[in-house]
């Protein structure tokens, strides 16, 4: 098998926590020829998608330098790859955008992890409104005032967050009596240049955020991040504790209900986000846990994984 990965630049991946870091290290111990590239590094030759992308071994490690051994960058098709992961984190800007056209004309011959027309449609603070009866009250504006009576009607207390977000910035929890509410509110929406997103606050959230990592609509392992004290996020690289959890039967009544519209959408490693058994997100761009959940449990979580590329990848030459 041959793999590539669009990825940040390995030198800033913080290897302890990182899934593609995972993905990788499984790959190599299965003796998969592992290639890495950055989104500048795509282009296309007609109607041919090709890359610059440097052969790299990979080794466990604490560092980048100690984990990743990189090759001179050649020219590749992206056909001749039998899996090329879309790994590049947030934020979906412009430059994102681009690369996910590249990708388009790599369809149907090799495995696009996750598929880019997925990527670009589907939101994800915004796609798990597909399921309103698997999510918190939610509301979508521009209007502080639209805000401020959301929050009246929910009690008084609610999350707010940048429709574009990602990992855990511009999230604020908005309660009665909070003397920057208003700021706050006017801040998020840019004074009503900006759409935002509210949902009610969950107190479940105090006991943790659940990550389920999806691999073809199946669940492979799961983590509960944890917020630190006086902290409102339990996005793991703000302070966030990885706690050991279970996937029980609220989770897999979640799952069955997004899975067959993941399928849908070729959305194949997708991390789920649940807090006191609502789904609050749905991650696709380039989800994680991976590696705590390894730790937590004790077993190999990628593997599950990688087994689920080599079944697709089985499927898509026949």
């Amino acid at each position: 098998m041959r793999c590539l990965f669009i990825i940040d630049p390995l030198e800033r991946l913080q290897l302890a926590g990182d899934t593609s870091y995972a993905l990788m290290l499984e790959a190599a111990s299965r003796g998969w020829d592992v290639w890495t590239c950055q989104l500048e590094h795509l282009g296309l030759i007609g109607d041919d998608a090709v890359v610059d992308a440097s052969p790299t071994i990979v080794m466990p490690g604490t560092t980048p330098t100690e984990a990743f051994q990189v090759e001179a960058r050649t020219a590749q098709r992206l056909a001749d790859f039998d899996a090329v992961l879309m790994r590049k984190d947030p934020p979906v800007d412009v430059n994102y955008l681009h690369a996910t056209w590249i990708l388009e004309h790599a369809r149907g011959k090799t495995l696009l992890v996750n598929d880019p027309r997925g990527l670009r449609e589907l939101n994800e603070h915004l796609a798990v409104l597909r399921f309103p009866h698997l999510t918190p009250a939610t509301i979508v504006t521009r209007s502080a005032d639209k805000l401020r009576a959301f929050q009246a009607a929910q009690g008084g207390a609610i999350v707010v967050k940048p429709v574009d977000g990602y990992g855990g910035l511009g999230i604020f929890v908005v309660r009665d009596g909070d003397p920057n509410a208003s700021s706050i509110l006017e801040t998020s929406t840019g004074a009503g240049a900006r759409w935002t997103i509210a949902q009610k606050y969950l107190p479940e959230a105090v006991q943790g955020d659940k990550r389920i990592i999806l691999a073809d609509g199946e669940p492979v392992g799961a983590v509960l991040r944890v917020p630190a004290s006086a902290e409102a996020r339990g996005n793991l690289h703000v302070g966030g504790k990885a706690v050991k959890t279970e996937i029980d039967a609220r989770d897999r009544e979640i799952i069955a209900a997004v899975a067959p519209w993941l399928r849908e959408h070729g959305q194949i490693l997708v991390g789920l986000d649940v807090i006191g058994g609502m789904l609050t997100e749905i991650n696709i761009t380039s989800p994680t846990g991976v590696r705590q959940a390894s730790r937590l449990d004790d077993r190999n979580v990628a593997a599950p994984i990688l087994d689920c590329f080599e079944r697709m990848v089985r499927g898509l030459r026949k």
